[in-house]
């Protein structure tokens, strides 16, 4: 073999190797806007409590109810969960990727915010909706072991799982002595007879609903966080559309049926509005 065909077939080798390292080298130094464009964002909830167009104010007899019921309010406490943004073209993506269910504390100033941990897909979106409480599939005994979500435990006697609100205070009764009132929202009882004991229980009743946020629209664009003020009015627990009379009903509803019913009916019809957040006020 001859000294030139050698060196031919040496430099030859020698040249595809350089070529390749190249295409090597200027595709791992590929400029960053070429990698893919994040298309995701980010949503963050902050819950805030208000009454007669304020903030919810603790432990002072100044609201009076529909029924004229004058009350103070001490604590509030529930679940949202399953919370559903709803694309503008029909599809809907349900938040739960780390956190299905939030706890909301009025005692508790970081359980007023969450960080939404699933990426939103960038675009518009029609609404949002969500579970007040907890869905029979989901609400099951023992599945919070820490408090204070453990502390909503609803009594395994009357249905079991957890409570969806507890909503405490106390009311100016019509005999003019002032009591406490547990406004609390579970699973309901069925009675037979209509005698409330717990050996006469015949079913239970599923009272959690869906809420759709009001004027929930909204667009995010990738990159985007948006931060949104779901708000609960207090008052309106007591008046749309039903008329709820503390003096009817009394201070415990845990095992009142009808009750817990109009308290529900109400949450659903305008308990809750919506808007971007602002900070606090």
């Amino acid at each position: 073999m001859s000294n030139s065909f050698i060196a031919s077939r040496y430099f030859g080798n020698l040249t595809i190797l350089f070529v390749a390292t190249g295409l090597l080298f200027f595709s791992s130094c590929k400029k960053p806007e070429d990698t893919p464009e994040e298309k995701t964002g980010k949503i963050v909830f902050h819950f805030t409590q208000y009454n007669e167009g304020a903030p919810q104010r603790y432990d002072t007899m100044k609201y009076v109810n529909a029924a004229g019921n004058h009350y103070l309010v001490s604590e509030i406490q529930y679940f949202v969960s399953d919370v559903k943004l709803h694309r503008a073209d029909g599809g809907a993506q349900l938040l739960d990727q780390w956190e299905d269910i939030h706890y909301v504390d009025t005692d508790l100033e970081d359980t007023q915010e969450w960080k939404v941990y699933d990426p939103v897909e960038a675009g518009d979106y029609d609404k949002i909706t969500f579970t007040f409480g907890i869905c029979e599939e989901k609400n099951q005994s023992l599945m919070f072991l820490n408090p204070p979500e453990r502390d909503m435990f609803w009594p395994e006697y009357l249905g079991g799982g957890y409570h969806y609100m507890k909503l405490n205070g106390k009311w100016l009764s019509s005999d003019g002595m002032v009591k406490p009132f547990n406004f609390h929202l579970g699973i309901g009882q069925i009675y037979a007879g209509g005698v409330i004991d717990p050996d006469s229980i015949t079913g239970f009743v599923q009272n959690y609903f869906e809420v759709e946020l009001p004027a929930s629209s909204f667009g995010i664009n990738a990159g985007e966080t948006k931060e949104f003020e779901v708000r609960m009015n207090v008052e309106n627990w007591f008046q749309h559309p039903h008329v709820y009379d503390h003096d009817v009903w009394g201070g415990d509803i845990m095992q009142k049926q009808d009750a817990m019913k109009l308290g529900c009916e109400n949450g659903k019809e305008d308990v809750f509005s919506f808007g971007e957040w602002k900070g606090d006020n």
